[in-house]
């Protein structure tokens, strides 16, 4: 029964994150969808609340689960006996930063594999750092993001603003 983790920061959750968590739960028996808590970043949303995002946007996939961990990758790969680490691809100029990590972990946890998904071409230009500019100045997300994380967007950014 092979387990794949797709880690990352989901800082907000977009469409892109949820195509490449729909086809991943497709190719493995189960996906954990984990929220890096990295302290060497600002998000803008809490762990918690990126948490119950993604918790909300994969409800219906019945093998997803969800968490949080702070630290390496390899480390909870290895304390949670996870066969494949799922890495998302936009372009050829992400591939280079995600081939040296995967060759990283890969020293530091020596039985998991990375595997490489590349977004759908309707996705590939989006990020969330995208997301969040267009919505700091009051743009139209709805096409980037799920209606109700849209809604958690533009609440938090009135809230600071305030």
């Amino acid at each position: 029964m092979a387990h794949a983790l797709y880690p990352g920061s989901f800082d907000p959750v977009t469409y892109g994150h949820i195509d490449v968590i729909q086809r991943a739960s497709a190719l493995f028996d189960s996906l954990t969808v984990a929220v890096l808590n990295n302290g060497a970043k600002s998000p803008l949303f809490s762990v918690d609340e990126r948490v119950n995002m993604l918790n909300s946007v994969c409800k219906d996939i019945p093998n997803v689960k969800i968490d949080s961990f702070s630290g390496l990758t390899a480390d909870y790969v290895t304390k949670n006996g996870i066969d494949v680490i799922i890495r998302g691809l936009r372009a050829v100029t992400d591939f280079e930063y995600e081939l040296q990590m995967a060759q990283t972990n890969r020293k530091l946890a020596p039985k998991a594999d990375t595997v490489f998904l590349t977004t759908s071409l309707e996705y590939a230009y989006l990020s969330s750092t995208t997301v969040k500019e267009v919505a700091y100045f009051g743009g139209d997300i709805s096409k980037f993001v799920p209606k109700n994380i849209e809604e958690l967007i533009f609440k938090k950014y009135k809230k600071i603003n305030e």
